[in-house]
């Protein structure tokens, strides 16, 4: 039976999952944008002690691929290819958006089957990552980067009821005003909504490449100058 390590580092959430074809062994997660790249470690590790195995007995690791936060998906991909190298054992990347839309349907137990899922990952201003997925999370539309105002999605929310959610979600909630419109508040991601895609990539054999495996960012990282800087450019 495979053991699979799920890693979840898109969004301010870190998480990791252990699980198999019985489902979740154990699961730890933080939410802190700051603490991937110091808990990340110490989440794994309490996860596969709680569980009595050790790295070398997984049968893969998954990672989410994005989109997301830039820091965060890398840190969880090197993390991730770390242990696969050291245990020689294949990688599985999984869309961190379609990870939350299997994650919405574990949550909510009155999703009509004609409703669309709408993910939403903050990608800062009015900005969103986000993608349309059916009632059984499986992708409608290409992952984009848009822009929220009010006619955002209208044309599909003339016909259809949409049902928005993640951390993306909650600027969307004052601009896009529709009674079609759906607003969850309180979902996060998590790495124990990978467990399903993860195993069925296990499953089907569809492994990344772990030497040339890149996260899925969507946008190019954007550095910011820090205002409290001492030292002036010369």
């Amino acid at each position: 039976m495979a053991k699979i390590l799920c890693i979840e580092t898109s969004t301010t959430v870190c998480s990791v999952a252990l699980g198999d074809e019985n489902g979740i062994l154990g699961v730890r997660e933080v939410s802190d944008p700051k603490a991937h790249s110091t808990k990340l470690p110490l989440l794994i590790e309490e996860v596969l002690k709680e569980s009595n195995i050790t790295a070398n007995e997984l049968d893969a690791v998954a990672v989410s691929k994005g989109p997301g936060s830039y820091t965060g998906l890398r840190i969880g991909v090197s993390m991730a290819k770390g242990i696969c190298y050291a245990s020689k054992i294949p990688l599985i990347g999984v869309s961190s958006l379609q990870a939350m839309a299997m994650g919405i349907l574990f949550t909510k137990s009155d999703i009509d089957s004609s409703w669309l899922l709408c993910p939403m990952i903050d990608a800062r201003r009015m900005e969103v990552y986000t993608a349309f997925y059916d009632s059984n999370a499986n992708p409608i539309t290409d992952v984009n980067a848009v822009i929220i105002d009010q006619n955002s999605f209208s044309e599909h929310l003339a016909s259809k009821t949409i049902l928005f959610f993640g951390d993306g979600s909650h600027k969307c909630k004052n601009v896009i005003s529709n009674q079609n419109a759906i607003f969850i508040d309180d979902f996060l991601p998590s790495a124990r909504f990978m467990l399903p895609l993860a195993l069925k990539a296990f499953n089907n054999e569809q492994f990344e490449d772990t030497a040339y495996f890149e996260p899925f960012y969507l946008k190019d990282f954007i550095a910011t100058k820090a205002k409290n800087k001492i030292i002036p450019n010369r």
